[in-house]
């Protein structure tokens, strides 16, 4: 599969989610969990030397809280769909991806996911969410990514979307916008046979930086997952 063919996936994949979910947000109480589901979740997104020492947040009616305290910095939780505003999939219920954000993006990246959850379940619009979202990082509400922030997303049970479902286990790493054509430039993103994939969407939402993946080759768990070539 091409790096090509890679990015078109992932961007019609968000983009036809939404037809097996909804475009309206469903009760809330649909898009909860039970809490020991949850939290086991949550540490499937990076290997158990991480995910075992990190806390864990879960989702309530009233946002995100601490169900389980850590202490190497890691933060893990499962996001929903609505971090995909801006397209269809923002309500679909089967949308359920653990990621765990290292020390540097829980303390700037996560902010955002928190925000954003905070808008959607007071009952905001996607229009809504986007202009405050947007305004926020205008007035420096909310900040950018701290240097060296990544996320772990390694679970064999997180679904992306309808389309793309579990696609590889990967690394995400956050970096400061560049100018169009150039983003990718310094990474050799989305070259033939690179391992490093452009975010398609970076630059569609409002985060204030370019976001990239790098597969890996096996899950959280240690299994072997299906080998990403990038060629």
């Amino acid at each position: 599969m091409t790096t090509l063919r890679v990015c078109a996936l992932l961007a019609g994949a968000f983009a036809l989610a939404g037809a097996a979910g909804s475009r309206t947000m469903r009760p809330v109480s649909q898009y909860l969990m039970s809490p020991d589901a949850e939290i086991a979740l949550a540490r499937s997104a990076a290997p158990a030397s991480i995910s075992n020492h990190a806390t864990i947040m879960t989702l309530t009616p009233h946002g995100y809280t601490v169900a389980v305290k850590g202490g190497n910095g890691f933060t893990c939780l499962v996001e929903r769909g609505w971090m995909h505003l801006n397209i269809p999939a923002s309500w679909n219920l089967k949308i359920q991806n653990p990621v765990c954000y290292n020390a540097a993006a829980s303390r700037t990246v996560l902010l955002y996911v928190f925000k954003r959850t905070a808008l959607t379940l007071s009952g905001a619009t996607e229009a809504q969410i986007e202009q405050t979202m947007s305004s926020d990082v205008a007035n420096k509400t909310l900040p950018p990514a701290a240097p060296d922030s990544i996320a772990y997303m390694m679970s064999k049970e997180q679904y992306i979307s309808d389309d793309a479902k579990s696609w590889y286990p990967h690394l995400m790493f956050f970096m400061p916008q560049a100018d169009g054509a150039n983003v990718g430039e310094s990474w050799g993103a989305d070259r033939p046979r690179s391992p490093v994939v452009y975010d398609p969407h970076s630059g569609v939402f409002h985060e204030p930086w370019a976001r990239f993946f790098i597969p890996v080759t096996h899950w959280s768990d240690g299994s072997t997952a299906p080998l990403y070539s990038g060629t």
